[in-house]
């Protein structure tokens, strides 16, 4: 491959030029998928102030608008690996436009629902907005790929979307608020705002992002495959929905989730004996690519599943002998700190990457979550203590939130960048909703001696330990991965990578490679 500028050939580019180029082959790429990134945290962060109010507009309890959450949470975890795999098939951008519309439609279907059946409907289908990420890393790691610095610039890329993610969840929260305040308290108007936001996001897709290149050959949609894995999906995940709801002492729970798990039985065993499998189970066991996929469900279980037990935490009245008793406000402050603290982290890791390695950055990473969240353990009494926890544990995960997915698309051959970004999304939802299910049973255990609505000091403890031990583990589980994985590829080996996905030889000599630098 030659370079367009020069004309000669990528590899004879120094490295610092083809840095250099890729970031102008990126630059406004990065732009455009900003602000769809803005806009997705807007979605995450806008509902949250308004559950009450919205509760309240429906004509419906409190609790019910757990099954909001928990619908969004399974379309999102059974749509995502299928639209991953299309965007290989067919380029990212085709199915990133065509997430958009449904996310657009379903957020407009969102602001006009006057029932909780609409609602509920609207709010699941709204879950199409989490294939975004995957996506965007494909295509920018399909632009890299051109030059040689597709890891490289997947990383930096990935960093500055995580900042506009983050960015947008703050904005959502703080704004959700005012503009309620501003429009009289009318939900509908209140809620048509961020379906705006997703209407505009279509046409910056449309207009300002190029399209990825396909890799070459005839590809199939593997739809028994799918089946299977939508199949043990839908039953795992809504075992834990319904464990978290029913409680642990209901069987037919545990019957769901043992289905669910012994569904992969049947699904690896046909998965191997396709040409073009849904997902690639040999790609899956690869060094640089399986403690990737494990790290991001141990972490899904911070990251998804501690927010809301650290929030009850901040708000419970000291009198428990426990708590901080912080008014929404101030909690919106503490909760407004950590993911300032996410940013850094995020703008942090591609500098870490180049002075250590990416794969050291990654243990770096786990190690601060792990840290943040066992600290709570001995020190949790005084505001500042917690601060401080949050901090450390949001460095960390606004480090991961980004590279997993880099990580995972650079260990990746071609064809199946997006699917193996998508799974790092998939496996940390699924260990979030375990998570959700397990935190809200522990909360449960014990009693608080004053205030009978509060949490007991022990579900705490537990889920701190939980969140900090399953940090660890990641943290050592990447120590499996080799030294030098996630690094820029020669634009030479990229550019005869044949991108099979029964390419068994290409997995064993990448394999063969990786064992000659492990550990």
């Amino acid at each position: 491959m030659t370079s367009q500028r020069t004309g000669a050939p990528d590899s004879a580019i120094p490295t610092s030029r083809r840095g250099s180029v890729a970031l102008g082959v990126t630059a406004g790429l990065i732009g455009w998928l900003a602000f769809v990134e803005v806009t997705s945290g807007i979605l995450q962060g806008y509902y949250v102030p308004l559950i009450s109010d919205v509760v309240k507009h429906l004509g419906i309890h409190d609790a019910d608008y757990n099954w909001f959450e928990a619908a969004q949470l399974l379309v999102s975890a059974l749509v995502v690996p299928v639209l991953a795999k299309l965007g290989d098939m067919f380029g990212h951008k085709r199915i990133l436009l065509i997430a958009t519309v449904l996310t657009a439609l379903s957020t407009w279907a969102l602001a006009f629902a006057g029932n909780f059946t609409t609602f509920l409907i609207a709010f699941a289908l709204q879950g199409f907005y989490v294939v975004w990420l995957p996506l965007e890393v494909a295509l920018i790691f399909d632009r890299g790929r051109r030059t040689g610095t597709a890891a490289s610039q997947t990383r930096k890329a990935a960093g500055l979307l995580v900042v506009a993610l983050e960015a947008g969840a703050i904005v959502g929260a703080i704004g959700a608020g005012l503009l309620f305040e501003a429009f009289a308290q009318n939900v509908t108007l209140t809620l048509i705002v961020p379906a705006i936001a997703v209407t505009l996001v279509f046409f910056a897709i449309l207009f300002g992002v190029p399209e990825s290149q396909p890799a070459p050959g005839v590809r199939r949609l593997d739809g028994v495959g799918f089946s299977i894995l939508t199949l043990g999906l839908l039953l795992i995940t809504s075992g834990l929905t319904f464990l978290r709801i029913n409680g642990v002492g209901t069987w037919w729970v545990w019957v769901l989730i043992a289905a669910g798990i012994l569904t992969f039985i049947p699904f690896g065993r046909y998965e191997l004996k396709q040409k073009d499998p849904a997902i690639d189970l040999r790609v899956l066991r690869r060094p640089n690519m399986w403690p990737v996929q494990l790290t991001a469900g141990l972490i899904g279980i911070s990251l998804l599943g501690a927010q809301a037990p650290l929030s009850t935490f901040a708000g419970t009245d000291p009198v428990n002998g426990y708590g901080l008793g912080l008014s929404a406000g101030q909690r919106s402050i503490l909760i407004g700190a950590y993911l300032i603290s996410m940013i850094v982290g995020a703008l942090l890791f591609p500098l870490l990457s180049r002075l250590a390695s990416p794969r050291g950055a990654l243990i770096v990473a786990s190690f601060l979550v792990a840290i943040g969240y066992l600290l709570f353990l001995p020190f949790h009494l005084e505001t500042w203590q917690v601060f401080t926890n949050m901090a450390i544990a949001g460095l960390g995960s606004g480090a991961l939130v980004g590279a997993l997915p880099a990580a995972a698309a650079a260990a990746a051959p071609r064809g199946q960048t997006g699917v193996a970004t998508a799974l790092t999304n998939t496996t940390k939802t699924i260990g979030g909703s375990f998570a959700s299910a397990v935190f809200g049973v522990v909360l449960l255990a014990g009693a608080a001696t004053v205030t009978t609505t509060a949490a007991s000091l022990f579900g705490y403890m537990l889920v701190w330990t939980i969140c900090g031990l399953g940090a660890l583990v990641a943290a050592v589980l990447l120590f499996f991965v080799p030294k030098l994985a996630f690094a820029d590829a020669d634009p030479a080996t990229e550019a005869h990578d044949p991108g099979t996905t029964d390419g068994d030889a290409d997995a064993g000599t990448d394999a063969a490679a990786a064992e000659s630098q492990v550990i």
